[in-house]
């Protein structure tokens, strides 16, 4: 007998195990819902630092299927101090308190939603689904490609024709069948969810999102483990559905009931992006509900102007005492190229807009310089460079002879010392003053 089932978000009605996102009785969102009393005997600190460092040592707090074996070692990636980055940000020499959660590296396919779809993928297959499918932004789509094939599922795939080349090739590389819709997400995601009526398919984000969502809890838990076992001040993380902000909120939760870390209150604070900001703006101007936008950005990956999961993330934020805020497009680009020059880590457009949010956030006093801050990077730059076209010039090949490179070095020295050049930096360096 497992330790978990499905729940009605606000009614509370149970519905067991089954592939379903929606209660009947209020048409309100399902999520998995766990026995904590008896979760308390199984779960412990030692047995976790026991196990594998993969998102697998958290096994008893994900709804996974009795006798599951995982194949892929997803999660467990790097948190890393960001002295240099907080330096930018924040203005001070006090840098050791910001970390980047950085989930550009986790495998199969350098984004946390490797995460979301281990989970969801273990339940598709316990409940028969042969075939396997999702609407999606990029990543995902490239997530349910990879661990379909892994798995020896087939899989369709649903995107907006508009997505980064990096993810369309990212997708198609595993096999699956990728169909691109002449719209945006929501349009391509209201499809879905038509097709799910009609068709046996196990849809991560329509019919299995309860369980797929579960995946984004690793973040959470990986993060207070990576601390030593305790929780951050802050949590800078980036929205779109607006699901992950929320979910490391229950992975906090989750590990006070369970008593593995002290109780702490913890500010969370969301990342859009301004073409396409629902939450920010419900945040920014005091509302409860998503007033539904056009995207119009290139954080493709963050484009969902009618986000499912928008009124839980606004309750988080405003719960926790954070905040949301949005940054413009040329911000987003100068945020990466911050991080990558600070830090060495390239990030996706997503990355960026959190990166960028986090400096207006630390202008605005809403973060401290001396506060523990956790800075969620979802996604690796090698999957969106096409944003980055046009940014570096192509430099002139010189000859392979010592005197060219001495002529070419006396060239760049004297052109840093011209103060015009100067200007060439300070696009990047504006995002931290």
């Amino acid at each position: 007998m497992s330790n978990y089932e499905l729940r009605c978000r606000e009614c509370g009605r149970t519905w067991g195990n089954q592939p379903r996102s929606i209660c009947d009785d209020c048409f309100s969102p399902l999520e998995v819902a766990y026995d904590y009393d008896a979760l308390k005997a199984s779960v412990s600190r030692e047995r976790i630092s026991q196990r594998p460092p993969n998102m697998w040592r958290y096994s008893e707090l994900l709804p996974l299927p009795q006798n599951f074996t995982p194949r892929l070692p997803v999660g467990f990636t790097p948190l890393f101090q960001a002295p240099q980055l907080a330096a930018r940000l924040s203005g001070t020499a006090a840098g050791r308190n910001l970390y980047i959660k950085n989930d550009a590296v986790c495998l199969p396919t350098l984004s946390f939603k490797d995460r979301v779809v281990a989970v969801a993928l273990s339940q598709a297959r316990a409940f028969g689904f042969d075939t396997v499918s999702c609407s999606s932004t990029g990543n995902l789509a490239n997530a349910v490609a990879a661990h379909a094939a892994r798995e020896g599922l087939k899989a369709w795939i649903f995107i907006p024709s508009d997505l980064e080349p990096a993810k369309i090739l990212g997708t198609n590389v595993f096999g699956a069948k990728v169909v691109r819709i002449a719209g945006n997400y929501d349009q391509v995601n209201r499809l879905c969810s038509q097709i799910a009526d009609e068709h046996r398919w196990g849809f991560v984000n329509v019919n299995l999102r309860p369980y797929y969502a579960e995946g984004s809890k690793t973040v959470g838990f990986e993060i207070a483990e990576q601390l030593g076992w305790r929780l951050p001040d802050n949590i800078v993380c980036p929205m779109a559905g607006g699901s992950l902000i929320t979910k490391i909120k229950k992975a906090f939760d989750e590990l006070i009931k369970l008593g593995l870390v002290e109780p702490k209150e913890v500010k969370f604070f969301g990342a859009q992006a301004t073409g396409c900001s629902p939450i920010s703006t419900a945040v920014k101007t005091g509302s409860s509900e998503i007033e539904p936008q056009k995207p119009n950005t290139i954080a493709r990956s963050l484009a969902i102007g009618n986000p499912a999961d928008g009124h839980y993330a606004i309750r988080t934020i405003k719960g926790s005492g954070g905040w949301s805020e949005d940054i413009s497009d040329p911000e987003v680009i100068d945020a990466i190229r911050l991080l990558a020059e600070t830090e060495g880590i390239f990030t996706e457009t997503a990355g960026g807009v959190t990166v960028g949010t986090a400096g207006k956030l630390y202008r605005q006093d809403r973060i401290l310089p001396e506060e523990t801050t956790v800075l969620c990077v979802t996604g690796n730059g090698l999957k969106t460079t096409d944003v980055l076209a046009g940014v570096y010039p192509t430099e002139r090949p010189i000859a392979p002879k010592l005197t060219e490179f001495e002529a070419y070095l006396q060239q760049t020295l004297d052109v840093e010392e011209v103060p015009g050049a100067i200007a060439a930096t300070e696009q990047v360096e504006s995002i931290g003053a």
